[in-house]
């Protein structure tokens, strides 16, 4: 299926990379995609600290955008990728759920920002939208009960959420071991520069080929 992503909100600052990659396999890891793994958290940890973090730029871009844009305190409920950060920086590993996933996370945290990833053969509809959620729509998310959208930004088809931006996806397009073709969104907001976003989605393309995945196309901007 060919998926096109449309932004709608883009007078907000919120912009997408987005990537398609084919025929991967979620159900083994491998030795290749483990040293990846191993020497993104490496890097993280050479680099950055946990006492500093906050004040990255990339951090305090993500961080002003909870507070100004979505209205929620961003130290109550840290953006994605900084909870990932700050577990590695604490001496922790990345949490492992599965190979695909887990090189979803690993691309988060060299790159500082938040990924969502989508197995396509749940997308219901090969255009998908960022923008405002309706009035009565319901959102499924991974790990939590269902509720109704109060006028947030969303990544949708017509008749389906998949994510509400920037931070949490819907349990209806979780990756699990049976996927095989996966969305990569990639999601940047204002201070962010773009080439971050694309050069993350291309170095994921690169751990998903280490699953055997292969991708037909550009990392597409929008």
């Amino acid at each position: 299926m060919v998926v096109t992503v449309v932004n709608e909100a883009g007078e907000l600052g919120v912009f997408v990379a987005y990537d398609v990659v084919l025929g991967v396999d979620n159900t083994r890891y491998t030795a290749e995609l483990e040293e990846e793994i191993s020497m993104a958290v490496a890097e993280v940890r050479q680099t950055l600290s946990l006492e500093t973090l906050k004040d990255h730029p990339v951090v305090r871009a993500y961080r002003d955008f909870y507070w100004r844009v979505l209205g929620i305190d961003p130290t109550k409920q840290r953006p994605a990728q900084e909870a990932l950060l700050r577990r590695v920086l604490r001496g922790e590993p990345l949490p492992r759920i599965s190979p695909v996933v887990d090189a979803g996370n690993a691309a988060s945290v060299k790159y500082m920002v938040p990924i969502g990833l989508y197995d396509l053969a749940k997308i219901r509809g090969g255009v998908l939208r960022i923008r405002m959620s309706r009035k009565g729509e319901v959102f499924r998310p991974i790990g939590g009960s269902p509720y109704e959208l109060d006028n947030q930004i969303v990544l949708a088809s017509d008749s389906q959420i998949l994510h509400v931006y920037p931070y949490r996806d819907s349990v209806e397009t979780k990756i699990d071991p049976s996927t095989r073709d996966v969305l990569v969104v990639v999601a940047g907001v204002p201070g962010v520069e773009e080439e971050r976003l694309v050069k993350t989605a291309y170095y994921l393309r690169k751990l998903l080929s280490l699953l055997g995945g292969a991708a037909p196309g550009e990392v597409r901007l929008v």
